[in-house]
C-alpha cells in the first residue's frame, strides 16, 4: 500500500488544481479573400466549407492550404508572430480561383435563402436536444445540387463545286474528262461554334437532353433517376439556376440547387433517405447526346451536333 502512495503515478496532490487543457488558437482566418476572374469576394471559412464537395474540387482542383500567401511555409529564423496573416497586405491574402463568380453568387444566395427559411421555422418546432444518431435531414435543411459539364462538337456540312479536269492527252475523249471535287467550308469554324454554343445556351430545361436518351435507349435507371430527382423537389419543367459558356471553351456548365422534400407523399423520406447517400459523395452520369441544328444569320445551315454530357449529383446540408 505504502509502494502505490509514494508512486508518481498514484502520487496525486489536491492542493495544486488541474488546469485545462487550452486548444491552440487557429492560425487560419476566419475570412477568405478570393478572386473569381476578376471579381472579389469576401467569404466565411465556414461557408466555404459547407460547399457541395463537387463544387469545391472544381474551384480547388489542387486543395487549398490556408496560411502565408497561401502556402503554410515559414523558414526557420523567422518569426512566426511577425509574419501573422493579419499583417500580410490584402493582396497576400488574396486566393485566385479559376472559377465564374456568377456561379459563386448563384449558390452562396441559394444557401442563404435555404438557411433563413429553415431555421426561422425551428420556432414552431419542438426544442428538444437532437441527438447525434438522429436523422440529420431533421436537424439541417438539405440541398439537391445538380451539375452539368456540357463538352460539344460541331461536324460543319461542306459545300462541294466540281470543277473539270484539263486532260492533256490527246488520245482520251473530252467526254470523259474526270471531274474534281473541291469542298469548300460554308462558313469560318469559330462563327460555327459559336452559334452552336449560343443555341446550347438557351436550351435551359433540365430533364430534356436526359428524356430524350431515355425515349432513345428506353434506359430505365435514367428514367428512375429523373422520377426521383422530381419526386424530391425538382419539377420535370424546371431550367437550371445557372448556365455559361466556359471562356476559351466548347463547354457549357450549369448547376440546379432545389431544397430537398421531406414531407408530402407517403414514401418522401423514403426518397429522401436515398439522396442522404449522395451527401459528401458527389455521383456522377455521363452519356453522349447527337442531333442536328441549324444555325448561321438565316438559320439555313445544318450543323451536326455531339454533345457530351456529364452530370454530378449531391446532396449538401446547410
Amino acid at each position: 500500500m505504502s509502494q502505490i502512495d509514494n508512486s508518481p503515478v498514484h502520487n496525486i496532490n489536491p492542493s495544486l488544481p488541474v488546469q485545462p487543457i487550452q486548444p491552440p488558437e487557429s492560425a487560419f482566418p476566419s475570412k477568405l479573400m478570393l478572386e473569381l476572374r476578376g471579381t472579389r469576394f469576401e467569404i466565411d471559412r465556414e461557408m466555404l466549407m459547407s460547399l457541395p464537395e463537387s463544387i469545391l474540387i472544381v474551384m480547388f482542383p489542387n486543395g487549398l492550404i490556408l496560411g502565408r500567401g497561401g502556402v503554410l511555409d515559414y523558414e526557420e529564423d523567422e518569426d512566426p508572430d511577425e509574419n501573422s496573416l493579419d499583417e500580410l497586405s490584402i493582396e497576400d491574402q488574396v486566393i485566385y480561383v479559376d472559377f465564374d463568380p456568377l456561379c459563386l453568387e448563384y449558390i452562396l444566395n441559394f444557401f442563404k435563402t435555404a438557411q433563413d427559411a429553415f431555421y426561422s421555422n425551428q420556432g414552431s418546432v419542438s426544442n428538444f436536444p437532437h441527438s447525434p444518431t438522429q436523422n440529420p435531414l431533421l436537424n439541417k435543411q438539405a440541398i439537391i445540387v445538380l451539375r452539368e459539364e456540357l463538352d460539344y462538337f460541331t461536324i460543319p456540312p461542306k459545300s462541294k463545286k466540281k470543277v473539270p479536269s484539263m486532260s492533256s492527252s490527246p488520245v482520251e475523249n473530252s467526254g470523259d474528262a474526270v471531274e474534281l471535287t473541291v469542298v469548300e467550308p460554308v462558313m469560318n469554324i469559330f462563327e460555327l461554334k459559336t452559334d452552336c454554343g449560343t443555341y446550347l445556351l438557351h436550351q435551359r430545361k433540365i430533364f430534356t437532353a436526359l428524356q430524350r436518351n431515355v425515349n432513345k435507349e428506353n434506359n430505365v435507371a435514367e428514367q428512375h433517376l429523373i422520377d426521383m430527382l422530381c419526386v424530391s423537389g425538382f419539377s420535370r419543367e424546371d431550367e437550371w439556376g445557372y448556365r455559361n459558356i466556359e471562356p476559351q471553351k466548347t463547354c457549357i456548365v450549369s448547376i440546379a440547387l432545389v431544397m430537398l422534400k421531406t414531407t408530402g407523399q407517403s414514401n418522401q423520406m423514403a426518397t429522401a433517405q436515398k439522396l442522404l447517400l449522395f451527401w459528401r459523395k458527389p455521383a456522377r452520369k455521363c452519356w453522349w447526346d447527337g442531333f442536328e441544328v441549324k444555325v448561321g444569320r438565316d438559320k439555313d445551315i445544318p450543323v451536326r451536333l455531339w454533345c457530351r454530357r456529364t452530370w454530378t449529383l449531391e446532396l449538401a446540408l446547410v
